[in-house]
């Protein structure tokens, strides 16, 4: 049975897919706005990965939605929250598995049960998450043992996250992402898989 998984090409989401391969056929899918973006750094982890990789284009639409509800709420999460739905719904009309590298104490993305149960019964698909029951510190010392992993800041160490191009699509109105980002946010970067 194959599972879409989805895949910023960071630890998370590199670990939940290494967990769901022992099970499934893993494709990795990472999500992008813009259809010229292309995600050379992304695509190199996944090949580290040894998985095949699919871009997949949510459209513009869908960016201008979501920058328009973090201008509205002062804050990033809902719309990111919104993406990564979106994201989610869309693999489940392809694959009968969709995964994602969500963890125990993420505030963002969030989809409450609720929102998983009408997926599943609506779309037939199911949604796991295999890190759901991992907190960070375990999944800091899982990646140390399976992954080479690079960190630097949003925007900076160019993976697949949403985060990027709201960033871009927010300068684009003239407005500073700063105010509603933590700054120094670090993200992670896989370009290796180590020998176990």
């Amino acid at each position: 049975m194959e599972a879409g998984v989805l895949f910023s090409g960071g630890k998370d989401s590199a670990l939940a897919a290494i967990l769901l391969a022992r099970d499934y056929g893993v494709e990795l899918n990472t999500c992008v706005f813009d259809p010229d973006r292309e995600v050379p750094a992304v695509r190199a982890a996944a090949a580290a990965l040894n998985l095949p990789f699919r871009r997949r284009v949510l459209g513009k639409g869908l960016l201008d939605e979501a920058v328009d509800l973090l201008l509205s709420c002062g804050y990033p999460n809902d719309a990111i929250t919104l993406v990564h739905q979106t994201a989610i719904e869309t693999l489940s009309r392809e694959y009968a598995v969709v995964g994602d590298g969500t963890r125990r104490e993420d505030r963002v993305p969030r989809i409450e049960r609720s929102a998983v149960q009408h997926l599943e019964m609506t779309s037939g698909c199911s949604y796991v998450r295999p890190l759901l029951g991992y907190g960070k510190s375990e999944v800091e010392r899982l990646a140390g043992r399976l992954l080479v992993v690079r960190y630097g800041e949003t925007g900076v160490i160019g993976n697949g996250d949403y985060e990027e191009e709201i960033r871009r699509a927010i300068r684009a109105r003239g407005i500073d992402p700063a105010s509603f980002f933590p700054s120094g946010h670090q993200q992670s970067l896989v370009v290796g898989r180590r020998e176990t």
